[in-house]
């Protein structure tokens, strides 16, 4: 199955998908072996940077070769890809989707731009993501931005995107104050366009909050900070402790944490218990 065929399915059943960003073998493991003991779909993610750090071939073979392993039925996206050229090697690697975020150009340059990767992507079959709105990235303040329904309407009318990130009211890292998602906005924007919608920044949402926003529209959830930030709380209080210098007794001591983390993320984008 596709991702695009499994976002549509998901919008039918009330229910999302979980992507999460993985950054070496210990994070990709957690991912896996959570999505396997729940029976979940996954979007692993790769970032410009998490690219970078493990290389784009090595990073795909390995979340490859990890799906297949594990018999878990997934999917690798290129998350907050920045340029054309980045997507474009992406999908030579073998990428099923990629996202484009020009979200910060304005409105008709997004356009241009997102409208060109949908055309860049269709001989690959690969989903397409991109975003809309300010949603604050690490550092930055949330500071309005949100995105309209006329604006998102026009926006996949003109760029044929399959899925598209809203700004609600989530913000990238975590969060100084509980915040609080727009939902009467989200519906405004699921009424207006078929389109799959995205939530970007969910580490630290309260779980009700992300179920609502599932139940009102969100087919995709992100989830990255927790991830890296459960992780390394853990990888630190071993190592506070210990002497061990071999990190092959190590790294797996963190990675339980994770995958405790992630089983209890599973049960909420699918709404179960």
């Amino acid at each position: 199955m596709t991702l695009q065929e499994k976002l549509k399915q998901c919008q039918q059943e009330g229910k999302a998908l979980l992507a999460t960003n993985f950054y070496n073998f210990e994070t990709l493991k957690s991912v896996l072996v959570a999505a396997s003991n729940v029976q979940a779909p996954v979007i692993l993610q790769l970032t410009r940077s998490s690219i970078a750090y493990m290389g784009l071939n090595e990073a795909v073979a390995l979340g490859r070769a990890g799906l297949s392993d594990y018999g878990v039925e997934g999917w690798i996206h290129l998350d907050h890809g920045d340029s054309i050229e980045l997507v474009k090697q992406c999908l030579d690697a073998g990428f099923d989707s990629v996202m484009i975020d020009a979200s910060e150009k304005s409105i008709q340059e997004n356009i241009r731009i997102s409208a060109e990767v949908v055309k860049l992507a269709q001989s690959y079959g690969a989903n397409v993501e991109a975003e809309l709105g300010y949603v604050a990235k690490l550092g930055q303040e949330q500071e309005g931005g949100f995105t309209t329904a006329e604006e998102a309407s026009m926006f996949v009318a003109q760029t044929g995107v399959d899925a598209l990130a809203i700004a609600i009211g989530s913000a990238h890292g975590f969060y100084k104050s509980t915040p609080k998602l727009d939902i009467e906005r989200l519906k405004e924007i699921r009424r207006a366009t078929e389109v799959a919608l995205v939530l970007h920044g969910s580490s630290g949402i309260p779980h009700d909050i992300v179920r609502e926003a599932i139940r009102n529209g969100i087919v995709k959830v992100n989830l990255a900070t927790e991830i890296k930030d459960t992780f390394m709380r853990a990888l630190k209080n071993t190592l506070h402790d210990s002497s061990e210098i071999d990190l092959r007794k190590v790294f797996p001591k963190a990675i339980a944490p994770v995958i405790e983390l992630l089983i209890e993320k599973y049960r909420v984008v699918n709404l179960t218990q």
